[in-house]
C-alpha cells in the first residue's frame, strides 16, 4: 500500500510537475523583483542623484547578510534540519520584508535626506531592504533545489531544474525589459518594485499550496522502511563532508565564475546599450531581456539532452567558452550597432542556458540527498560573493576610469570597454575550471557525463 501511494506522489507525473509549477511562479516573482532596479541606474542618477558607484554600493548589499553573517551556510544547515516547508516559508515572508522596505525607500525620497555611515540615507535603507530579500531569495533558491532533487529524482531532473530557470528568467527579462517603461508611464521609479511586491505576495500562496502536497507525500515516505528515513535524516557531520568534497568545491567555483560574468553584467547591460550602441533608453532594455528569454527555451532544452545523453561538464565547457566570446566582442571598439549588441546577447543567452542546465543537475551526483541542502547552502553561499563584489567592482572602475562626458539629459556617459575585459576574463577562469571538473569526474567516477534518467 505504502508503495502504491507514493506512486501518486513523487513518481507520478502529474503530482512532481505540478510541484515544479507552484516552485517555479513563485522564483519567477522573486527574480522579478531582483533585477527591477537594473534598467534604472541612468533614471537614479538623474532623479536622486546616485552615481555609478551608489549603484554598484546597492547591488553590493545583496551579499550583505549572505556572505559577511554567513547566512547562507547556516541556511542550509537549516534547511536540511527543518524542511523545504518551513524553510520556504520563510523564505518568502522574509523576501516580502525586504522589497518593502526596498520600495519605501524608493517611493519616499523626502523623508530619506543626507547621508547615514557615509552614504547616502535613501540609498542606505535601499540597501538594508534588498540584503534582507537576497537572505530569503538565496534561501529560497536553495530550497526549490533541493525540492526538484528529492520529486525528480530518478527521473528528468535536469529537465525540471531547467525548467525552474527557465521560469525565472521569464522574471529576469520582464524586469529587464518593462521597469523602465513603467517608471516612465506612472512618472514613478518605485512602481516596477510596487508591482513585485505584490506578485511575490502570489508566490508566496502558491508555495503555500506546494507545501500542502509536499506534506502528502512525507506522509506516504513516513511508512517506508527505516533505510530510507536513515538517508533523508540530517547529521551535524554532513558539514564536514561536503566541504571535504573536491568535486564540490569545482563545481562551487564553477558557478560563481559564470555567474560573476552573467547577473552583474545584466545590471549594467542597459546602460551599455545606451552608452556603447546608442540604443534608445526605452528599447534598451529589451535587448538584454533577450538573454533570460533565449533562455527560457533553451536551459529546458540541455537540461533534457543532459538527462537523456549525460555530457553534463562537456555543457558546462562550451557554455564557458561562449561566455568568454561573447564578452571579448563587447570589449572590442567596432561596429557599435544595435543588431551586433542582439546577436552578442543571443549567444550568451545560449551560454547562459548551457551552463545552469548541467550545473545544477550535478551537484545531487556529486553529494547524498541528507547533504544537499548544506551543499547548496555553500555554493550559493561562494556564488553570493561574485553577486555582490563584482558590481561593486563594476561601478567603482566605472566611476574612477570609464567617465567620457555628460549626455543632453544629464546623464553620465561611460566607456564600458574595460568592465567588459573583466567579465572576459571571469570566463576564461570559469572554462579552466570546468576542465579541472572533468578530470575529476574520470577520476571519481561521479557520473556527471552520464545521463540522469534511470532505465
Amino acid at each position: 500500500m505504502t508503495e502504491i501511494l507514493r506512486q501518486k506522489l513523487s513518481d507520478s507525473k502529474v503530482a512532481r510537475w505540478t510541484v515544479l509549477a507552484l516552485v517555479a511562479f513563485t522564483m519567477f516573482c522573486a527574480y522579478f523583483i531582483t533585477d527591477v532596479m537594473a534598467p534604472l541606474m541612468e533614471e537614479l542618477g538623474k532623479e536622486f542623484n546616485w552615481t555609478a558607484s551608489d549603484f554598484g554600493i546597492f547591488n553590493f548589499s545583496y551579499m550583505w547578510i549572505n556572505v559577511f553573517f554567513f547566512m547562507l551556510i547556516i541556511g542550509g544547515v537549516v534547511l536540511d534540519k527543518i524542511g523545504v516547508r518551513m524553510t520556504g516559508v520563510l523564505s518568502c515572508a522574509t523576501m516580502l520584508i525586504g522589497c518593502f522596505i526596498k520600495y519605501y525607500a524608493v517611493a519616499n525620497p523626502d523623508q530619506f535626506i543626507g547621508t547615514t555611515l557615509g552614504l547616502k540615507t535613501q540609498l542606505l535603507v535601499a540597501c538594508i531592504g534588498y540584503a534582507i530579500f537576497a537572505m530569503g531569495l538565496e534561501m529560497a533558491g536553495i530550497t526549490v533545489t533541493k525540492t526538484i532533487a528529492r520529486w525528480f529524482k530518478g527521473h528528468e531532473v535536469a529537465l525540471a531544474m531547467g525548467l525552474q530557470v527557465a521560469v525565472a528568467r521569464i522574471g529576469t527579462a520582464l524586469a529587464l525589459s518593462a521597469a523602465l517603461p513603467l517608471a516612465k508611464h506612472f512618472n514613478s521609479l518605485s512602481t516596477p518594485i510596487l508591482l513585485g511586491l505584490v506578485g511575490l505576495s502570489i508566490g508566496l500562496i502558491s508555495y503555500l499550496v506546494f507545501c500542502v502536497m509536499d506534506k502528502k507525500l512525507e506522509k506516504s515516505l513516513d511508512e517506508t522502511d527505516q533505510e530510507e528515513s536513515d538517508e533523508e535524516a540530517f547529521n551535524a557531520k554532513n558539514i564536514l563532508l561536503v566541504i571535504k568534497n573536491k568535486g564540490f568545491w569545482l563545481l562551487a567555483f564553477m558557478c560563481v565564475l559564470f555567474y560573476s560574468a552573467v547577473y552583474p553584467f545584466l545590471k549594467y547591460a542597459v546602460p551599455l546599450m545606451t552608452n556603447k550602441y546608442n540604443v534608445e533608453p526605452e528599447f534598451a532594455g529589451s535587448i538584454p531581456a533577450m538573454l533570460p528569454i533565449g533562455a527560457i527555451f533553451l536551459t529546458p532544452l540541455f537540461g533534457g539532452i543532459f538527462d537523456k545523453l549525460g555530457k553534463g561538464v562537456t555543457l558546462m565547457m562550451i557554455g564557458a567558452l561562449l561566455l568568454t566570446v561573447v564578452h571579448f566582442f563587447f570589449s572590442l571598439p567596432l561596429l557599435n550597432i544595435w543588431w551586433f549588441a542582439t546577436i552578442l546577447m543571443v549567444f550568451l543567452g545560449i551560454a547562459f542556458s548551457l551552463v545552469p542546465s548541467a550545473m545544477w543537475p550535478s551537484v545531487p551526483k556529486i553529494i547524498p540527498q541528507n547533504q544537499l541542502g548544506t551543499a547548496y547552502g555553500l555554493i550559493f553561499w561562494v556564488q553570493n560573493i561574485g553577486l555582490g563584489g563584482v558590481p561593486l567592482l563594476i561601478g567603482w572602475v566605472l566611476n574612477k576610469y570609464c567617465i567620457i562626458g555628460k549626455s543632453a539629459e544629464g546623464a553620465t556617459l561611460y566607456d564600458f570597454q574595460l568592465p567588459m575585459i573583466i567579465f572576459t576574463c571571469f570566463g576564461i577562469l570559469a572554462l579552466f575550471v570546468a576542465m579541472i571538473l572533468k578530470r575529476e569526474d574520470k577520476k571519481k567516477g561521479y557520473g556527471l557525463e552520464k545521463p540522469n534518467i534511470q532505465k
